[in-house]
């Protein structure tokens, strides 16, 4: 998606002699499914619908998803989970981050993220490894390639992490070998501690592999929730974080959820 309103943009610089667009990614590219308990957006201002025709008119090839006007007297593009800036005229387009200056808040990441949480009570659960630890009232899901070393960095920094829940979806998606080692995991006697021996202990899992998995269907979830990268976090609040996290944040989140 980021590439096709990159070529869009290009293409209307070059035509207008616009000044470039300011460059810089919020988080890979990714669309967004449907938010997660949200009420219902509000029906578009006429100066909105007016932003998003000029828009279009400018940029015939991107599917616009929504055109909302900031508190910064800019009006937000989203196209998937890709957000653009522009002006009421649509002279200028920033691609790129906007920071509220007097707070220092990254707008951008946090409506990214709120465009991407997910209901975790709608996740299929019965697709992924269940490992239980104290009492588990705290719940995470993971979504992991047995080949990613970020995977392997978080599982570290989950050590000692008590009181929570964990479930793993398998997701294959880095190496050729990634579906083999997946297949090995969930077809052995005990897939909870064949996952941790190999991502925690470099035990490579040993098992032919040929039992029923869901593995077509948890790669087919990650489509769906534009899961581009591993890991991707899931947390029980229904908030959403791609890549690892360091052990000390990863431990005040899901203190945020409750101590257990």
């Amino acid at each position: 998606m980021k590439r096709t309103v990159a070529g869009c943009l290009s293409a209307l610089m070059l035509s207008l002699a616009l000044p470039a667009a300011v460059s810089a990614q919020v988080s890979p590219a990714r669309s967004a499914p449907a938010a997660a308990a949200t009420a219902p957006a509000a029906a578009p201002t006429a100066a909105e619908n007016t932003v998003k025709k000029l828009f279009s008119d400018r940029f015939g090839a991107v599917a616009i998803d929504s055109v909302t006007r900031t508190p910064y007297g800019l009006y937000e593009v989203r196209i998937g989970s890709d957000l653009l800036y522009t002006d009421d005229k649509v002279s200028f387009v920033l691609d790129g981050t906007l920071i509220d200056a007097a707070t220092k808040r990254n707008v951008t990441r946090e409506r990214v993220e709120k465009l991407l949480a997910v209901n975790f009570d709608e996740l299929p659960l019965d697709l992924a490894i269940k490992q239980v630890r104290g009492n588990g009232s705290r719940r995470i899901a993971l979504f992991e390639d047995p080949n990613c070393g970020y995977c392997k960095q978080l599982r570290k920094s989950m050590t000692g992490i008590d009181n929570v829940t964990v479930y793993t979806f398998l997701y294959p998606i880095l190496a050729p070998d990634s579906t083999t080692k997946s297949r090995a995991v969930w077809c052995s006697a005990d897939r909870a501690k064949t996952w941790d021996d190999w991502m925690l202990n470099g035990k490579t899992p040993t098992g032919a592999g040929t039992c029923d998995t869901p593995i077509e269907k948890v790669v087919a979830l990650g489509k769906k929730l534009q899961i581009t990268g591993t890991p991707t976090i899931f947390f029980g609040d229904n908030t959403r974080v791609g890549g690892a996290m360091p052990p000390d944040q990863l431990k005040a989140k899901l203190d945020s959820m409750g101590k257990g």
